[in-house]
């Protein structure tokens, strides 16, 4: 059995992992273990590379035989996170993405040593975690039990490309965009619903960054 260490931003990503990723991924002999970042209590958001590293190191340098990911969206990345300043000027989510993920890997290897950065494996999730819900618009509406907003979810889910493009603006953010529209909007409780109304495989079959993370997490088999 694999062991992958899942170091989730907060609350809703840590549920999410527990709930929606444990059960399938252990049929496939990967034994998944979110936890959140930092402090018990963290809420997710506004940290930096030292909290992280400080969890990646405790978890990868402990036990040898064990693999590290990450869960945490590019939305609440600090400016001077690593990668970030870089992707400023990029439209391509891909790319955004993928300077982070080489920064966090260049740093693995700098601070950890080949051995632990071989078994770090990071991602971060564009832009946000709720921009996953918008993979089924219509499910969305009604796991948030507002039926009459399905044309508006709709609307937003045909403006992007994928969920996964669906912007990192403070006002029109995957998360603002379901206040406005649902504004008893709860986490971790409503994401942890909708993405069980929604189901894996659509989120998978619809946000291509996040399966392709699932997939490199089943390969480790």
């Amino acid at each position: 059995m694999i062991r992958v260490h899942v170091i989730c931003e907060g609350q809703t990503e840590e549920e999410f992992v527990r709930h929606l990723l444990v059960e399938p991924f252990l049929k496939k002999g990967v034994a998944l273990c979110p936890s959140r970042i930092g402090k018990v209590g963290h809420k997710g958001g506004n940290f930096g590379l030292e909290r992280l590293g400080f969890d990646v190191r405790a978890r990868l340098l402990k036990d040898a035989a064990c693999y590290c990911t990450t869960l945490f969206d590019y939305y609440g990345l600090p400016a001077d996170f690593p990668g970030k300043a870089e992707g400023a000027s990029r439209t391509d989510i891909a790319d955004k993405q993928g300077l982070v993920v080489k920064a966090l890997s260049e740093w693995a290897l700098a601070k950890l040593g080949e051995h632990a950065a071989a078994r770090f494996a990071p991602y971060v999730q564009m832009y946000e975690f709720e921009g996953l819900l918008f993979s089924e618009p219509d499910r969305l509406a009604d796991s948030f039990g507002v039926p009459g907003s399905v044309a508006d979810f709709r609307k937003i889910r045909s403006d992007f490309k994928t969920p996964e493009w669906i912007n990192d603006d403070p006002q029109t953010a995957p998360s603002k965009r379901i206040e406005k529209l649902f504004p008893s909007y709860d986490k971790p409780k409503h994401p942890l619903l909708a993405s069980q109304d929604i189901g894996l495989e659509a989120l998978r079959r619809e946000c291509l960054l996040f399966n392709a993370w699932l997939t490199r997490l089943e390969e480790l088999t």
